[in-house]
């Protein structure tokens, strides 16, 4: 079913084997901008900007996804399922929930503890626990090391809920070890394990818990650059 309800794109070409997904549209249209060239749009559906280009000789694409694990579950079954998109990675920011991560750090996640029940749908016996591609995790890890870009890994939260009616539940979380939470890795990981695709969520510390540190939402839109160059060296 091309076009999607929610993707414009006319044709399976117009969409990179490999994407970059940010939350923000306007921040994929910032990575179109700042790193792709001979760029093309594909999708600007409910204002959810979609970009396609090249980096460093190798087809890319770049879409947002809005907020939260129903929209990104939504953009990811379409892109997978319709557009055959391979390998997803989410470029986003969260919140530290440990001392030692500050403003700017980048977080890998490994694995994305949840508080949704997004995994009900597959109708498993159990919990599942969402994690990423060891493929595009290594390489990720290894382009980090190239860069000398320090990274944390290891598990996020994806959380349904932003304003929390219990403000401090997110320690108990960060007793678990849990490094940052976001609101999106769980279903994207989900939904890559159910269709044998690849997905990888780097983030950058926008804000954290434990300090109170702070960033701008232009700072987000337009500086977490660190983090964009190692999801594009994985296409």
């Amino acid at each position: 079913m091309i076009p999607t309800p929610h993707i414009q794109a006319n044709s399976r070409d117009q969409v990179a084997e490999t994407i970059l997904l940010p939350g923000d549209p306007l921040r994929a249209r910032f990575i179109a901008d700042t790193f792709l060239t001979n760029v093309s749009c594909f999708n600007e559906t409910r204002n959810i900007l979609g970009y396609t280009g090249e980096y460093e000789g190798r087809r890319i694409s770049v879409m947002g996804t809005g907020m939260g694990m129903p929209s990104i579950g939504i953009y990811s079954w379409e892109l997978i399922h319709e557009y055959g998109v391979k390998n997803l990675i989410r470029v986003g920011s969260a919140g530290s929930l440990q001392p030692d991560i500050h403003v700017r750090d980048i977080v890998i996640g490994m694995g994305a503890s949840t508080n949704s029940n997004y995994a009900a749908q597959f109708g498993l016996p159990g919990p599942i626990a969402p994690i990423c591609s060891w493929t595009l995790l290594q390489k990720a890890v290894t382009v980090a090391h190239e860069k000398s870009i320090p990274v944390h890994v290891g598990n996020i939260l994806s959380s349904d809920t932003f304003y929390d009616e219990d403000a401090d539940s997110w320690k108990k979380w960060a007793n678990m070890g849990v490094m940052a939470v976001e609101m999106e890795a769980a279903a994207l990981y989900l939904n890559a394990a159910r269709s044998g695709t690849n997905a990888l969520c780097i983030l950058t510390i926008s804000d954290s818990l434990v300090t109170h540190e702070l960033t701008t939402a232009e700072e987000r839109q337009n500086t977490f650059t660190s983090m964009m160059e190692i999801a594009l060296a994985l296409a």
